[in-house]
């Protein structure tokens, strides 16, 4: 039995990619902040027939929230074969650069960039554990510098100022964190699910299933996988 922690899994990709990687055969458990909500999407993947399934309260803002949550999914397993760090929230798109309160970006940066630094950290020791072990950082397209910078990219104009920068920090995070553990079994990558009709985009794109395909793409490799790098749908995305 493989084992797999998503945050932010209780709607839209975390619980689409939840259920595939139960159909795949793992054990998954269901990382959300409201733990009512966690609750109901077990009920809902048990009612299927997708019963490897536990809901874990799991706000990765909290260093005691994420501390709880390594205890119950230690109780459990002592490994974990892959880690979809995958909760994040949206800017305020009225935000200009120049204007911006800092209170907005260190309250986005909260959960989008130290969510994932905290929880990664935590988790890490089980991930260690596991013969083999896959990262995957949640990040966008409006993360790569490269695109943003580019007047010919079909979202040049959207520049959400502190998503943007909270994206482009998990995508240095993982390069850096790819390089530490360069010599053991794990892979880590910035996965772009691309543009996905969730609550983020107004239910606008295509399907969350549809994204979280690409993401349990890259939380299932073969122990000769890629590490270190940035992907969407498409194959390598620039950084």
């Amino acid at each position: 039995m493989k084992y797999a922690l998503i945050t932010g899994a209780n709607k839209g990709i975390g619980y689409e990619a939840a259920q595939q990687l139960l159909q795949a055969g793992y054990f998954v458990f269901l990382g959300s902040r409201d733990a009512a909500k966690g609750q109901q999407a077990q009920q809902q993947l048990q009612a299927v027939g997708l019963s490897q399934v536990q809901a874990v309260e799991l706000d990765v803002t909290s260093d005691e929230s994420v501390r709880r949550a390594v205890e119950v999914v230690r109780q459990r397993t002592p490994q974990l074969d892959a880690l979809l760090n995958n909760a994040g929230i949206p800017s305020n798109l009225a935000h200009q650069p120049s204007t911006i309160p800092l209170d907005a970006i260190e309250s986005l940066f909260a959960t989008n960039f130290y969510g994932v630094v905290r929880t990664t950290q935590a988790f890490l020791p089980l991930l260690r554990l596991a013969p083999q072990a896959c990262i995957v950082n949640v990040s966008s397209s409006i993360g790569s510098l490269t695109l943003q910078a580019d007047p010919a990219w079909e979202y040049y104009q959207v520049k959400p100022v502190a998503y943007t920068t909270s994206k482009a920090m998990v995508n240095a995070w993982t390069i850096c964190l790819a390089y530490e553990l360069r010599d053991t079994a794990i892979k880590v990558n910035s996965v772009n699910p691309g543009y996905t009709a969730t609550d983020f985009t107004r239910h606008q794109g295509h399907s969350p299933a549809h994204a979280a395909q690409v993401l349990v793409k890259y939380a299932t490799l073969p122990p000769d996988g890629p590490t270190g790098q940035f992907f969407s749908e498409e194959g390598p995305t620039p950084w």
